[in-house]
């Protein structure tokens, strides 16, 4: 290589690594986006958009949300994984990220070394439920009924990676018992579906079966926490009716890309543990039958040390159902 060229190649590199310090000094200065793997008006979306907004407070920069679906959110992941580390374009997704490192065995990124954790968010709690004549009242009543009946019970899912799906994974992992499993494209189908009594049973958010609980529409038979929750008072907990190994929420957290400075997550950190305290925000989480996270669990380091722990939790569930994405 000649002398001059590889003064010049020197001197770019010299000026590309002191350009993100620099930026990181005065982040932000500009609009941020946050992707959204998934379609616009869903949970995630709806975490989403309330969370930028309180963010945006506390940063005095407008944090705008854009939707990119497709591809049991890996088409969203990707493009912030290949973006620029300057911190003005985030990821915020759930409990996928935990997942996607074993549904998808070929990715175009790297669906763990391609991102810097800047906190948790909320974790939503699920709810095992049945139609409305299921012949059992209790949690270990359903299993006595699960392991007895087997394949001849439906199980309703809203689709591979679905928090449904792996709610379902969890539940026959625990009473060691396989069920049929019907997939939909959502868990709206598939909540009609329960209702008419054509599927036996399913998982899904609080958000989506409270009101159907307490109507008497459906049965419920415990929530997959180790609280109770505030708006199903008299539902026991999976540990409380006799299963501890049932356990899931579904979780969301924020990202950025690889190489983001530190400098920059952290104060990405900070704003974010503003917002969760944000009244507004509290109170809106409350109506969706959620709550923020603690304050340590906002944070880059706690948000890396669960999400690692998570993926350890589903690549042994995932591998032994053989059900993958790809």
């Amino acid at each position: 290589m000649y002398p001059f060229l590889r003064r010049s190649l020197a001197a770019c590199a010299l000026l590309a690594s002191l350009a993100l310090p620099a930026a990181a000094q005065q982040f932000p200065n500009r609009t941020i986006t946050v992707i959204v793997p998934f379609a616009a008006g869903g949970p995630t979306d709806t975490v989403a958009r309330l969370t930028a907004e309180a963010m945006g407070r506390d940063l005095g920069q407008t944090v705008v949300v854009e939707n990119a679906g497709g591809a049991g959110g890996t088409i969203g992941s990707q493009r912030v994984a290949q973006a620029r580390p300057d911190g003005y374009t985030l990821l915020l997704h759930h409990i996928g990220m935990a997942t996607a490192p074993t549904l998808y065995r070929r990715l175009a990124y790297d669906p763990v070394g391609g991102f810097e954790t800047i906190g948790l968010i909320t974790e939503v709690p699920m709810t095992l439920v049945a139609k409305k004549d299921f012949p059992a009242t209790t949690l270990q009543e359903a299993v006595a009924v699960i392991r007895r009946q087997r394949e001849a019970l439906n199980y309703a899912n809203a689709g591979i990676g679905a928090a449904s799906h792996l709610c379902g994974l969890l539940l026959m992992k625990a009473v060691d018992t396989q069920m049929t499993t019907v997939p939909f494209r959502g868990t709206g189908p598939a909540m009609q579906e329960l209702l008419s009594g054509r599927i036996d049973l399913m998982c899904d958010q609080t958000t989506n079966t409270t009101e159907q609980i307490n109507s008497g529409a459906i049965r419920v038979f415990a929530v997959t926490t180790p609280q109770r929750v505030e708006a199903l008072p008299n539902v026991p907990t999976s540990t409380e009716a006799g299963l501890p190994d049932f356990q899931v929420t579904v979780w969301h957290g924020l990202y950025a890309p690889k190489g983001t400075p530190a400098e920059i997550t952290q104060r990405l950190s900070r704003a974010l543990q503003v917002a969760l305290r944000d009244p507004r925000l509290v109170q809106r989480f409350a109506e969706l039958g959620t709550a923020p996270v603690a304050q340590a669990q906002a944070t880059p380091e706690a948000h890396r040390q669960f999400w690692l722990a998570d993926i350890a939790k589903w690549r042994p569930i995932i591998q032994a159902a053989g059900q993958y994405a790809d």
